[in-house]
């Protein structure tokens, strides 16, 4: 019985033991999990999961210049894009199966054949390039070709789907209308220079008044008063010594970047015999093609044939010799290379670089230095850990390291030197009260640690402190003041049409007054009077507004609008567009314009200075322009293919509603724990 019990007994062990490792070899994506999940009868594989995840990390990597690790790749959300891109993929598989979709060998193989990517240097189809390539990737050649005929089948439908809509011409016609519409008017420019004298300076009590009604303006905002210690290298720099033969040896470790050979800038066509090489070469001497039409010829791009940078030293003898017989760039004839006949293109000649330890000693010098100082802080790090650990203080750190003792108020507009680095900011708005200083690291090499004493609130600075800004802000808002004031005089005259009419100035050229009337002169000059007083009687609403704009609708008579009248220089502008800028104005000057109507005018402010503007004429686009057509065609194109995106989109989510969706998680953290 004992001996049976325990036989008994054996068999669960084993039985449990085949159940815990049933699961072996999950991560191991050849092992005995094909697949992530399914989407009807489609699977995602787990190779194909895991090539998506490091495309998308190397991407990212590419773009930011660091690595990533899984973590926080999937903190991003990388993982999740991925998963669903290769699930919509799979449910538009799964639904070409069941509609009966599918391409034949000879359309895989078609595709296979011309890829570039399995091609030889003599531009055809190589299957030692394809199997390699594959091989590469991880990826066998059946599912490979299993994977063209998916993505063939999945393009039909795509391709089918994208197609069936094109945006209305209605839609086409009302965008061109608008964004081709063109407007003709003139403007002036009124700043301080236009007032017949500067405005007074304030009177005391002004001053008061400002500073009462602008108290954000002459505030502190809240800050962090921190003391910190701090060293860069750009600090002891100068105490380095210098090593002589340390650096002639880094010059010797770079004598490459300081002797360098004559070189050439070269790309090279290989052809498959030497009369196709000689047939294209008298082509492209006949001028009957270009060299870049030759390249697409045979199936390649400028990348595929480019050598880069080439010595003599790096070509065989015939070649070297040919191409450094040159003394400008251009294409050669035929020269038989190790790979076989080929035209060569020289792009550009790079003389030979002989630069002596002398010259560039001052250079080396200076990273010496630089490297020397950022090794004395790295170690010097350790150092101020053990202190800080011990218990020392900022203060006494300054004293017994290189380290330089600061304080510093810390708010946004904070301008001392260690405020501008990210690192510092960082860390100070982490730091609370009683926190233990932390060394921490700067961007150049640099270190430092800090301490928050207090915080300090938002106050008001007093008047005396900031009296020179007061004075400032208000002479600024009296000086607009008076530019509106003189701007809305003109305006009057404007509206009240009461100007004749001046000689019309070339586009974007200053109108002026010459020639003017003299009657019509004085009668401009009693309006500016009139206006003006009624301008004075409205002042007292008015000073101090924020109004970005006088408005009105009383159009002067048809062909009576001119500026240089009035006494300004006035400036025409003709054919302007909506999306056209005029140097030297706000972008508001083209917006209202096309926000009036033929023979209106306004007045706008941007900054300091106040501009009139007056609609002369407007018109439709012109349709016999060329950029008109352009605009149209691409218009059309972009609203097509926004639509077409849009409804492929609705279509994807709409067959992966229907279909079944079943994922594996133990398989998917299996592929991410593969990863750093």
């Amino acid at each position: 019985m004992r001996s049976k019990g325990a036989n008994i007994f054996v068999y669960v062990l084993l039985g449990l033991l085949v159940l815990g490792l049933a699961g072996f070899g999950v991560g191991n994506f050849g092992g005995n999990v094909r697949a992530i999940g399914t989407v009807g009868e489609v699977e995602i594989g787990t190779q194909e999961y895991a090539r998506r995840l490091e495309q998308e990390l190397r991407r990212l990597q590419q773009q930011t210049g660091q690595s990533f690790t899984m973590a926080q790749a999937r903190s991003l959300g990388i993982d999740r894009s991925v998963l669903q891109g290769l699930v919509a993929q799979a449910a538009l598989d799964d639904h070409a199966d069941a509609l009966g979709i599918s391409v034949g060998d000879e359309a895989v193989g078609e595709q296979i054949v011309t890829s570039p990517s399995f091609q030889s240097a003599g531009g055809s189809f190589d299957r030692e390039t394809y199997k390699f390539v594959l091989s590469q990737a991880g990826l066998e050649p059946a599912e490979y070709e299993e994977l063209v005929r998916r993505d063939t089948a999945r393009g039909l439908i795509q391709t089918a789907v994208a197609n069936a809509v094109e945006a209305p011409a209605t839609y086409a016609d009302t965008m061109v209308e608008f964004m081709g519409a063109q407007r003709d008017f003139e403007w002036a420019r009124l700043d301080a220079g236009a007032l017949e004298s500067p405005v007074p300076a304030p009177t005391d009590e002004e001053i008061q008044t400002y500073y009462d009604a602008h108290p954000e303006a002459f505030t502190l905002a809240e800050a962090k008063r921190l003391t910190y210690a701090w060293v860069t290298p750009n600090m002891i720099v100068d105490t380095v010594e210098t090593d002589e033969a340390e650096l002639k040896s880094l010059y010797e470790a770079r004598i490459d970047e300081y002797q360098r050979p004559e070189r050439r800038l070269a790309e090279r066509l290989i052809f498959g015999t030497t009369e196709e090489a000689e047939a294209a070469s008298a082509r492209l001497q006949a001028g009957e093609i270009t060299f870049e039409e030759l390249v697409a010829e045979r199936g390649l791009t400028l990348e595929d044939i480019d050598l880069g940078e080439v010595a003599a030293e790096d070509l065989s003898d015939s070649v070297a010799k040919v191409l450094f017989a040159m003394d400008e760039p251009g294409v050669t004839g035929p020269v038989e290379s190790d790979l076989g006949p080929a035209i060569f293109r020289v792009n550009g000649i790079l003389e030979a670089q002989n630069t002596a330890y002398e010259d560039v000693r001052d250079e080396l010098l200076a990273e010496y230095a630089e490297d020397r100082a950022r090794r004395r802080i790295a170690d010097l790090e350790l150092e101020l850990e053990d202190l800080l650990a011990g218990g020392a203080t900022l203060e006494e750190l300054a004293k017994e390291t290189a380290m330089e003792l600061g304080k510093i108020d810390l708010r946004d507009d904070s301008d001392e030197a260690i405020a501008g680095y990210d690192e510092f900011r960082a860390a100070a708005a982490a730091v609370e009260a009683g926190d233990f200083p932390e060394v921490t690291r700067l961007s150049d090499g640099g270190i430092f640690a800090l301490r928050l004493d207090e915080t300090v609130p938002s106050a008001l600075r007093p008047l005396d402190e900031v009296r020179d800004e007061v004075v400032a802000a208000w002479t600024a808002r009296a000086t607009l003041d008076a530019l509106r004031k003189k701007g809305e005089a003109l305006l009057a005259q404007l509206r009240q049409g009461k100007v004749d009419a001046t000689p019309a100035a070339e586009e974007g050229e200053p109108v002026t007054a010459e020639g003017v009337d003299q009657d019509a002169t004085e009668t401009a000059d009693a309006a500016s009077d009139a206006a003006a007083a009624e301008a004075d009687a409205d002042s007292a609403d008015s000073a101090g507004s924020d109004d970005q704009a006088v408005t009105g609708s009383d159009a002067p008579a048809a062909g009576r609008t001119t500026l240089a009248s009035l006494g300004v220089t006035a400036y025409a502008e003709e054919g302007i567009r909506r999306d056209a800028f005029i140097e030297g104005t706000p972008p508001a000057l083209v917006e209202t314009a096309f926000r009036l109507a033929p023979g209106e005018s306004d007045l706008i402010e941007a900054g300091q200075q106040v501009y009139l503007v007056v609609v002369t004429g407007a018109a439709a686009p012109d349709e016999a322009n060329p950029d008109i057509a352009a605009l149209r065609e691409s218009v059309q194109a972009q609203a097509s293919q926004g639509m077409s995106q849009d409804l492929l989109q609705l279509y994807t989510q709409a067959v992966l509603a229907r279909a079944e969706v079943a994922l594996n998680q133990a398989s998917i953290n299996a592929v991410h724990a593969q990863f750093p």
